[in-house]
């Protein structure tokens, strides 16, 4: 169930956010930003958001043996669709790890 809330959210937001990009390009919140307070509060916000999700990732991801770095690097070009990536990376990590474990108390 948490997998196909994930999987529906990734694609739900990935989707949305082409489709802003393609209509204001790549760079047009931080035009915005520059000429509306609130926005620039909701930059500043999200940056500080990410920066908590980078820290929470890199010790999360190295505790489940999962390479931090493409994620970390994936926020800084589409933000938090790469930290939904990584919570289905880890998730499905999980499912293969304890599907892995069941095989071997089987047996």
């Amino acid at each position: 169930m948490r997998l196909a809330v994930l999987v529906v959210l990734f694609l739900a937001f990935t989707g949305w956010s082409l489709s802003v990009v393609v209509g204001s390009g790549p760079i047009g919140f931080i035009s915005l930003a520059g000429r509306e307070p609130w926005a620039a509060q909701m930059l500043v916000d999200l940056s500080i958001a990410l920066f908590v999700a980078w820290s929470w990732l890199r010790h999360d991801a190295k505790a489940h043996g999962i390479p931090a770095w493409p994620y970390v690097v994936g926020t800084l070009a589409v933000g938090s669709i790469a930290v939904l990536a990584y919570l289905i990376h880890r998730e499905l990590k999980g499912r293969t790890t304890a599907n892995a474990a069941n095989a071997v108390s089987v047996a």
